[in-house]
């Protein structure tokens, strides 16, 4: 035990001062952990090869001598505890060892601290095999598997919605494992930081949680962000929050409402356009949704004016909306092209029963010939060719509508938009929008 690295001295097993022709040897009786090794000889004079690694044959069978006592007593534990390995029995002097999946055998002073006959764990300390070692005994061996920190993941279904709908939140622990209690949150925007920090309050119930992982939300309205996080054990443990997800809608929400300048969800790459945030605040953040999951702000892709985004070219396909302290506006989901035509279409929903106008617009200031609408990749049939006039529009008109025309009357190639999502809400809870393009088109025969 003089030695402060793992070194063996070696003990002749019983019978074993001739040595054995066989290439094994049976223990009979083994009752606690014991290490082992082998090494062989041959010739005359006699070479002797080195000496094997050594191997352990272990017990959890309790050793009067010498026992290991673990806490907090349990074989797993999270990368993030700290436990204390104890070492009790017929010795003033310890030291605690544990062997990795690869047979290499370490002591408490490269994972740990040892203090007395305790050692304390550090953040070093890995998954493996633990015992303790006095001069001339060895413990019961514990099997301590260390987890990487429980994290929660939040889906939000559907993520996109009209106003009533209703939203599942679902909460999932990753690596998986049973005995979690939920906790559901709306995250509230921290207006005072500079980067996208919320905080949290409980959803409503939320105090004492819920066994199911998952949490209804019924007559969802607005644009909001979600958290979750999860509790178990005895003491608590809880698991930190999970990313924020946010439930998007198109729907107009009076206290905060955003709109887009010039007024359509389809851009050119090579256009600026104005985010602008209107309602009951004094300060306002432009967020995006980008396709990773990752929410960045207005500073990222433009430039922040009072209540008012101007991007450039940064600025990106997304989900764009606007936030104050206590409210999120409607959701536009923009498209930034860079193709040649677009489509123009109303940012928001369409109010059941009234009308709406769908053109195609061209970069330049070109005519448009033999333009063409679709709706879920089906051709419309429609006279007036050059737009697409929707005079009493139905929840049934919802839907991806997409335009492709000619830059010539006779012109073989065909220049197609992007598709953008037409919404249609159920009650005139706003002004009527009607959307016309600002654009020159001809209306000709196809040929």
């Amino acid at each position: 035990m003089s030695s402060t690295n793992n070194f063996y001295t070696f003990e002749l097993l019983a019978g074993g001062t001739t040595g054995t022709e066989q290439d094994s040897y049976i223990l009979h009786g083994q009752t606690h952990t014991a290490g082992y090794q082998c090494r062989a000889g041959r010739g005359d004079p006699v070479f002797y090869t080195q000496y094997s690694r050594v191997k352990f044959v272990w017990s959890g069978g309790v050793n009067p001598a010498a026992s290991l006592t673990v806490s907090p007593h349990r074989l797993q534990h999270f990368s993030t505890e700290s436990l204390s390995l104890i070492c009790e029995g017929n010795s003033a002097e310890w030291r605690v060892m544990m062997v990795y999946e690869d047979g290499y055998v370490s002591s408490c002073s490269y994972w740990g601290e040892m203090t007395g006959s305790t050692c304390n764990t550090d953040t070093r300390a890995s998954s493996g095999v633990y015992w303790c070692e006095s001069g001339t005994q060895s413990s019961n061996a514990a099997n301590i598997t260390i987890h990487s920190v429980p994290r929660p993941v939040l889906t939000v279904s559907p993520s996109w919605t009209s106003p009533g709908d209703s939203v599942t939140l679902t909460c999932s622990v990753e690596p998986p494992s049973a005995g979690w209690r939920f906790f559901w949150y709306k995250a509230v925007p921290d207006m005072s930081s500079t980067y996208n920090y919320y905080t949290y309050e409980l959803l409503a119930g939320g105090t004492t949680g819920t066994e199911q992982d998952s949490y209804i939300l019924h007559g969802h309205t607005h644009t909001a962000g979600y958290a979750c996080r999860a509790r178990r054990g005895d003491p608590v443990f809880y698991t930190q929050f999970s990313g924020v997800k946010f439930v998007l809608s198109g729907g107009v929400n009076p206290a905060a409402s955003l709109t887009v300048s010039p007024h359509r969800l389809q851009h050119f790459s090579t256009e600026s356009l104005s985010l602008i945030c209107e309602g009951n605040s004094t300060e306002w953040r432009v967020k995006k949704d980008e396709e990773d999951g990752y929410v960045s702000r207005c500073y990222y892709w433009g430039e922040m004016n009072g209540s008012t985004c101007n991007t450039d070219t940064r600025a990106s396909s997304g989900v764009y909306w606007c936030e104050s302290e206590t409210q999120s506006s409607n959701a536009a989901n923009i498209t930034i092209h860079s193709g040649d035509v677009i489509l123009v279409s109303p940012v928001r929903p369409v109010t059941e029963g009234h009308s709406v106008t769908l053109g195609c617009k061209l970069r330049t200031e070109n005519l448009l010939y033999n333009v063409d609408f679709y709706k879920n990749d089906k051709l419309i049939p429609n006279p007036a060719r050059g737009e697409l006039l929707i005079s009493a529009v139905t929840k049934s008109d919802e839907g991806f509508y997409k335009c492709r025309g000619r830059k010539s009357p006779q012109g073989l190639e065909t220049l197609t938009s992007a598709e953008s999502w037409l919404s249609v809400k159920w009650t005139n809870d706003e002004p009527e929008e009607r959307v016309h393009a600002n654009m020159r088109m001809e209306t000709a025969a196809d040929g």
